[in-house]
């Protein structure tokens, strides 16, 4: 072992050790954030020009950081951004929280990771650790990661530490956020394990150690499969009462987790995740059918959203085309601006196919842009003169009863409506 990789523990101690984190979104802000707030200087780096102006401007653009706590690390200089990658070689910490979509076929584009460790290849020294936060297949870390960088002649393990750490930000979860949320780590080696479990144990309450980088990664995959499968579990074709049954089911003290439907999945995680498996899996000339089932039927909510609007116009002598819709609410969930994957977009793009005259009302998101075409979020007012309000995300500031009372049509994929027996001919449920 290298002496300054030694010398990694007392600098972690004296806050003395520099971090880095790579890709300021809707994970790598909040983690630089706290990295700082623990003492840290900290550099943030993204190619984005904007983001780097924005922070550096001690503004900031994520809901889930403290707009005065960004101003202040700003201030005090424990934290900037940059664009300016050969500020790589300064720091001893290295995370990297950069985007891993899927392609046409939902195969995993690596091309973010790729690029990064292409970049640290230049810039890697002795002493440094690198820890890969991006949600990816099992096997990446090893597989991708490390032979880039031992290109440069140094050995993992010995002139510098490497290992895989899940982010599991919950935008908008106002209990848990990064640091009361217990951190998975996985390191190429033993050694690469306990110094990122000592970095990260001075900004989160708890450090989980797995075994290996594949352990660790296969953990944010067997997760959000979890979710995605049992979101996908429905009653709807059996006539039953899907809500009704969940909250039965609820009852039972053990055993047993709810999971609520809606008009599909969305953000960044379970639509997403669980493809990295069905992937790696083919890879090994196996067929992840159940997985590949649960995504079908939820990818078709969009679909069934789409069609009870039509079937709720047709039976009041409508048609879709040409109908006024209210689409209300475009982030994939409640009280939050994040509409990355939202199912939203898809009914919207649905019924604009369809010929209908579509609106949106979201007051986390101002603004979208659905199949090249740009939607302007409208007021909350007069909703009497939509033929139809589609509920897909149910924000706090909404007044439903107000809505109900108002509008022609509701279809309400939130159950948001329940108690609402009342307006039983103005509401169609999901």
């Amino acid at each position: 072992m290298t002496e300054t990789v030694k010398q990694l523990p007392q600098k972690i101690k004296e806050r003395t050790a520099t971090a880095a984190v790579i890709g300021l979104g809707y994970v790598g802000l909040p983690l630089a954030v706290e990295i700082a707030k623990a003492g840290f200087d900290t550099i943030g780096f993204d190619v984005s020009k904007d983001k780097v102006a924005t922070i550096n401007g001690g503004k900031n653009y994520i809901q889930d950081v403290d707009d005065k706590l960004l101003g202040t690390l700003v201030q005090s200089k424990k934290l900037r951004a940059s664009s300016d990658f050969s500020e790589l070689k300064t720091r001893d910490f290295i995370s990297i929280c950069v985007p891993t979509p899927l392609g046409k076929g939902k195969d995993p584009d690596m091309s973010y990771i790729v690029q990064v460790a292409n970049e640290l290849k230049k810039y890697l020294r002795p002493g440094q650790v690198i820890i890969l936060e991006s949600t990816t297949y099992p096997g990446t870390t090893d597989e991708v990661v490390l032979p880039s960088l031992e290109e440069t002649g140094l050995k993992a393990g010995v002139d510098f530490h490497l290992a895989f750490s899940p982010e599991r930000i919950d935008p908008g979860n106002k209990n848990f956020g990064l640091k009361n949320t217990p951190k998975i780590i996985g390191g190429i080696t033993r050694q690469c394990s306990e110094i990122v479990q000592s970095y990260y144990h001075t900004f989160v309450d708890k450090v989980i150690v797995v075994s290996s980088s594949r352990a660790a990664e296969m953990v944010k995959i067997l997760e959000n499969t979890f979710r995605a499968i049992n979101i996908g579990l429905m009653c709807n074709q059996l006539g039953i009462d899907t809500w009704e049954v969940i909250e039965a089911a609820a009852s039972k003290p053990f055993g047993f987790m709810p999971f609520y439907p809606g008009p599909g999945l969305g953000g960044h995680c379970i639509p997403i995740d669980p493809h990295y498996l069905v992937w790696k899996m083919k890879l090994m000339n196996y067929n992840a059918r159940f997985i590949q089932l649960a995504d079908e039927i939820n990818s078709s909510m969009p679909h069934l959203v789409t069609e009870k609007i039509a079937q709720a116009l047709n039976d009041r002598k409508k048609p879709v085309k040409e109908s006024k819709i209210l689409i209300l609410g475009v982030a994939y969930k409640n009280d939050i601006d994040d509409y990355r994957e939202s199912p939203a977009l898809d009914v919207i793009k649905l019924l604009q196919e369809r010929g209908a005259d579509v609106s949106y009302h979201d007051p986390h998101v101002p603004s979208v842009r659905v199949d090249g075409k740009n939607y302007t979020g409208v007021p909350l007012n007069d909703v009497s003169r939509y033929d139809c309000i589609a509920l897909l995300t149910n924000h706090s500031a909404f007044d439903i009863k107000k809505i109900v009372s108002e509008c022609q049509i509701l279809v309400d994929t939130r159950n948001a409506t329940k108690g609402l027996q009342g307006f039983a001919n103005k509401i169609v449920k999901l």
